[in-house]
């Protein structure tokens, strides 16, 4: 009876020293990946600051405060024009609006709405 205590109490005691390991793997992982996400994101920061004037980048920020979703996509197909060398100088405020403009356009036409009798 003792020895089964015994035993019982030292498979508690490694079931909870792994655990533990598991949870501190799991916060280290879980660092890493926030880092990586960082670096990607100071990344594509970086991408954006060369291929965008001062007052473009100025509202692609008010942009993403607005409607992050719309900022996302933008700087997306920014970053793939500048990736695919189709950005041959710096992008204006003008331009961004006409970006901007061809966005929203095209989303408004890909509604479909059914009216029901």
């Amino acid at each position: 009876m003792v020895d089964d205590d015994r035993e019982l109490e030292e498979l508690r005691k490694k079931r909870a020293a792994q655990l533990q390991n598991d949870q501190i793997e799991q916060q280290q992982l879980q660092k890493q990946q926030e880092e990586q996400l960082r670096q990607i994101e100071h990344q594509r920061q970086m991408v954006l600051k060369s291929i965008l004037t001062d007052e473009a980048r100025e509202r692609l920020g008010r942009i993403k405060l607005a409607k992050p979703e719309y900022a996302t996509s933008l700087e997306n197909q920014l970053i793939q024009l500048a990736s695919t060398r189709r950005i041959s100088e710096k992008i204006t405020d003008e331009q961004l609006k006409s970006l901007l403009q061809q966005m929203t356009q095209s989303k408004r036409e890909s509604k479909i709405t059914f009216k029901r009798r």
